[in-house]
């Protein structure tokens, strides 16, 4: 049986789910005084709503008269699971960055390709070449990787050349 909502009571318990978890804390503009009362008193007497101390909190047949599925709070037991998965889970560090995995591509003897990087990275290659532009010359101050003379454009990392990374307030 589906139940029947002024717009009202619509307005108000699709304001509480939405936005206060269940708590009755705004009314339309026009609702004032004794008319306020009034809606509590129908929502109430209509088992909406319920009194929690101080407050009117929905009930579950307040959710089923909006047709929405109730808001069930977090357990402490699955809170400290997902505390637990995010504490396991590698945080992204300069030496594990997309950054730090160009870098090393562009040391290898072989160097890298653009199309390589990409690969490797997910980026776009103008993604890449403002890398090259940006993050390396300007903001580590490597000097850019050099292009090799091969058809593919590979690059290589000059030899031995560290990130300098004083002065850089900016992290990736």
């Amino acid at each position: 049986m589906t139940i029947q909502l002024t717009p009202s009571q619509r307005a108000i318990l699709t304001h509480a789910h939405q936005h206060t978890e269940g708590k009755i804390i705004w009314f339309p503009e026009n609702i004032k005084g004794g008319a306020r009362q009034k809606v509590i008193d129908g929502l109430s007497k209509r088992t909406l709503i319920t009194e929690g101390g101080k407050d009117w909190l929905m009930t579950a047949e307040g959710y089923e008269a909006l047709g929405v599925p109730r808001k069930v709070p977090v357990s402490a037991q699955v809170l400290a699971e997902i505390i637990e998965v995010a504490e396991r889970s590698k945080p992204r560090t300069r030496d594990n960055s997309k950054q730090a995995q160009v870098i090393a591509m562009l040391k290898r003897p072989e160097g890298a390709t653009i199309p390589q990087i990409c690969e490797t990275t997910g980026w776009q290659q103008h993604t890449v070449r403002g890398t090259f532009a940006g993050a390396f010359k300007k903001k580590l101050r490597m000097e850019t990787p050099r292009p090799r003379r091969l058809m593919d454009r590979g690059f290589t990392a000059p030899p031995d050349q560290e990130p300098s990374h004083e002065n850089n307030d900016h992290h990736n």
